[in-house]
């Protein structure tokens, strides 16, 4: 008999699994990206409406089944509150979220990546930090927590100050890679090479949350 489980994670996306209920796919430490059933979510009186909303950071129980898991119970830590209430901090965070999903795998150990996007979604809201560099920190990290990154492919043709700052994020975990900033000119040339990587690596997906950040910016 399978047994209850409780993990750390994050909710990259929810919709309607019917009249009452929510499949919402979960960012988990211990499990990767997985999908679960909130039975009665969408109830206005259910305890797990919001805590199957995007962005909320939670410890979730979870009961696993066949093909997916059933969401039991969850103790949010975050809501992301400040970021739902700036419009373009959304647009960046559902970026970060959409970009996750894509990148993760069921049953893969995504720690890092979990801790990557949480740090992420708190970093584009603090007034410490231009968006456009928490989106190039976001997607350099990303690649070199998955393997992709080369950097002997960049050596020549950048500022002094981006080949340093790429050094800086490989040897640096997740939870330390915001903090520092840099020039303005220096955030174009790694969010340029962000898009090289992306160009390379990500097999001509397109996100729906990049093409509405593009519209706005």
């Amino acid at each position: 008999m399978q047994e209850l489980i409780w993990t750390p994670g994050m909710v990259l996306r929810t919709s309607p699994a019917n009249e009452y209920d929510k499949r919402v796919v979960i960012l988990t430490r211990d499990h990767g990206k997985i999908s679960a059933f909130a039975k009665g979510a969408r109830r206005q009186t259910n305890h797990l409406m919001a805590a199957t909303d995007h962005f909320v950071f939670a410890d979730f129980k979870l009961f696993p089944g066949r093909s997916s898991y059933s969401l039991i119970d969850a103790n949010v830590t975050d809501y992301f509150t400040e970021l739902r209430n700036d419009f373009e901090a959304v647009l960046y965070g559902m970026y970060f979220l959409e970009s996750a999903e894509y990148r993760t795998r069921e049953e893969n150990d995504e720690q890092d990546m979990l801790v990557l996007l949480y740090q992420s979604c708190r970093a584009v809201v603090h007034p410490a930090y231009e968006k456009g560099l928490v989106r190039a920190i976001f997607e350099l990290k990303s690649e070199m927590i998955g393997g992709s990154f080369h950097r002997a492919d960049y050596r020549e043709g950048y500022a002094d100050t981006t080949l340093y700052t790429l050094d800086f994020l490989l040897r640096t975990p997740p939870e330390k890679c915001f903090s520092f900033r840099v020039k303005q000119e220096i955030v174009a040339e790694l969010l340029a090479i962000a898009a090289r990587e992306r160009r390379a690596y990500g097999d001509g997906h397109v996100f729906k949350s990049e093409e509405m950040l593009k519209g706005m910016l």
